[in-house]
C-alpha cells in the first residue's frame, strides 16, 4: 500500500512540476533578458546576436539587453553564462570558440556539454585562403610548392591564436606537410589588412570581412573550407575539391542557455530564434554579410559540439599549441 501511495505521490509531484514548467513558459517572458556576447561589438557574433535580439524584444515586447563581456577568447562570458540562473533570463551567442576553448586553455570556466543546454547554430561562415596580388600563386597548390621551395620567405595571417581560420591555416600545415608560420593578429581586421598591405603574403579568416577586397581585386581566393561553394564566391574552389578531406571548417554563431533552463522555455527560445533568423530582413543583412543561415535543431547544436571540440581538439594536440 505504502508503494502505491508513494507511486502515486511521484505521479502527482511529477504532473505539477510538468504543469509548472508550462505555465512558466506561457508567462516567459515577464522581463528584460540578458543576451550575453562573450566579444567586443560589431563583430559577427555580436552583430547577429543584436539582430536575434530585436526580434525577440518586438516578438515579446521585452527588451533584449546586449551584454559583451569580452576577454580571455571568450572564456570570460561564457563562464558568466555558465553560472548564471537557469530561467530562460540570461542567453549566450557565441562562436566556434565555445568548442576550440576547452583544448587551447589549461582551464576554462565552462564545461561544453554539461555547462549549456544548445538552442541553435544561427550562422555559420566558411573560412578562406588568400594572398596578395604580388605573390606567384593562384591555387593552394602553387602556395603550397612555393613555401616548400623557401619555407623562410613565407608566413600566413590569421586574426588570433586559437581562432578557426588560425586551426585552419595549422591544419593545412599539417597535412600538406608545410613549414608555414602562422602570424596570429588581434583580430580579423589586422589580420586582413596585414595581408591587403602586402605585409604578410598569406591569409586565412572568415570569408565576410575579405568578400569586398576579392571582388575589387585586391586579394586572390584561394580555396574555401566550406562544404560547397559560397554562392558570393562562386569561382573558389572548396579544400575538399582539391584534395584535402577533413578540412571543413567555420566559424558560427549560435545560441544557448545554462543548463536546467526548462525544456519549455527552450522550446520557446528555439521557435522564436528560427522565426528571427528566416524573417526577411535579417536574411538580406546575413547574406549581405557572407554569411549562411542555419537554424540547427538543438540535438543537432549539441552534436555539432562533440564533433567539434574532439577536432580541433586534436589539431591544437598535433601542433602543440596552449595559451595559459
Amino acid at each position: 500500500m505504502k508503494k502505491i501511495v508513494g507511486i502515486v505521490t511521484m505521479a502527482v509531484l511529477s504532473a505539477s512540476a510538468s504543469f509548472g514548467q508550462h505555465a512558466a513558459a506561457q508567462q516567459y517572458p515577464s522581463r528584460p533578458i540578458r543576451a550575453i556576447v562573450p566579444f567586443p561589438p560589431v563583430g559577427p557574433t555580436d552583430e547577429v546576436a543584436r539582430l536575434v535580439g530585436h526580434k525577440l524584444t518586438e516578438a515579446w515586447g521585452q527588451q533584449v539587453v546586449i551584454d559583451n563581456r569580452s576577454g580571455a577568447g571568450g572564456n570570460i562570458g561564457m563562464g558568466l553564462a555558465a553560472n548564471a540562473p537557469a530561467d530562460g533570463y540570461t542567453i549566450l551567442f557565441v562562436s566556434s570558440s565555445l568548442m576550440v576553448n576547452p583544448s587551447l586553455y589549461k582551464k576554462i570556466p565552462y564545461d561544453p556539454y554539461k555547462s549549456f543546454i544548445p538552442i541553435s547554430v544561427l550562422a555559420a561562415s566558411p573560412h578562406v585562403f588568400f594572398s596578395h596580388l604580388s605573390q606567384p600563386v593562384k591555387s593552394i597548390a602553387d602556395l603550397i610548392n612555393e613555401v616548400k621551395k623557401d619555407p623562410k620567405k613565407y608566413s600566413i595571417a590569421s586574426p588570433g591564436i586559437g581562432t578557426v581560420p588560425h586551426l585552419s591555416a595549422i591544419l593545412l600545415g599539417l597535412d600538406a606537410k608545410l613549414d608555414l608560420v602562422v602570424v596570429p593578429y588581434a583580430g580579423g581586421g589586422p589580420s586582413l589588412l596585414a595581408v591587403v598591405g602586402n605585409q604578410v603574403p598569406f591569409g586565412c579568416q572568415a570569408i565576410p570581412p575579405v568578400t569586398p577586397y576579392i571582388k575589387a581585386g585586391r586579394v586572390r581566393a584561394l580555396a574555401l573550407t566550406s562544404d560547397k561553394r559560397a554562392a558570393i564566391v562562386p569561382d573558389v574552389p572548396t579544400m575538399a575539391e582539391l584534395g584535402f578531406k577533413g578540412h571543413e571548417a567555420d566559424t558560427i554563431t549560435g545560441m544557448l542557455v545554462p543548463a536546467g533552463t526548462p525544456a519549455a522555455i527552450v522550446k520557446k527560445l528555439h521557435a522564436e530564434a528560427v522565426k528571427a533568423m528566416m524573417s526577411p530582413d535579417v536574411k538580406s543583412r546575413i547574406a549581405e554579410q557572407g554569411f549562411s543561415i542555419i537554424v540547427s535543431s538543438p540535438q543537432e547544436f549539441a552534436e555539432k559540439i562533440r564533433r567539434d571540440v574532439a577536432k580541433w581538439g586534436k589539431v591544437i594536440k598535433d601542433a602543440n599549441i596552449v595559451v595559459n
